[in-house]
């Protein structure tokens, strides 16, 4: 029992947080193919998609592309730096844009062309990051293939 519990200890920590943030990581990758949240619920479609097609938050695939995992032997974490994430993430109420380039902003709202210095918005939050019950099965799954390997 003792060399069982010696052998937990002497697992190679930073490979399976290796391998662990990198299933997440795919996990969350395939969140922008199926336009579902951690929660397996589906995200509300964003007015370009319905209007223009394609898929929501996957316009220029900057922020799906931005997706990181990083691990080391104390843990795993999954990503990413773009500058709206955060936005798309947890949502926003009563965003102010603002013309910054120009006198106004232009836009179409139900094919009229519309002129404003500013608009207030409201961004639904559509989570990408988080762990699903698939993801935490998996993870379980990983661990429990270096802990065989060590036998």
């Amino acid at each position: 029992m003792l060399r069982k519990i010696r052998g937990f200890a002497e697992l190679d920590k930073k490979k399976i947080n290796a391998a662990i943030g990198e299933g997440v990581r795919e996990s969350t990758l395939e969140r922008f193919k199926t336009s579902k949240g951690p929660d397996d619920k589906t995200w509300k479609t964003s007015i370009r998609a319905a209007t223009e097609g394609g898929r929501t938050l996957v316009q220029t695939a900057q922020l799906r592309n931005s997706i990181r995992s990083k691990s080391d032997a104390s843990g795993f974490a999954v990503g990413t730096n773009a500058k709206h994430a955060a936005t798309h993430q947890f949502g926003e109420q009563g965003r102010t844009i603002r013309a910054r380039r120009a006198k106004t902003l232009r836009f179409q709202v139900g094919g009229q062309w519309v002129s404003k210095k500013k608009v207030k918005i409201n961004i639904p939050a559509r989570p990408y990051l988080g762990l699903s019950d698939d993801d935490m099965q998996e993870i379980k799954g990983t661990v429990e293939d270096f802990i065989a390997r060590e036998d």
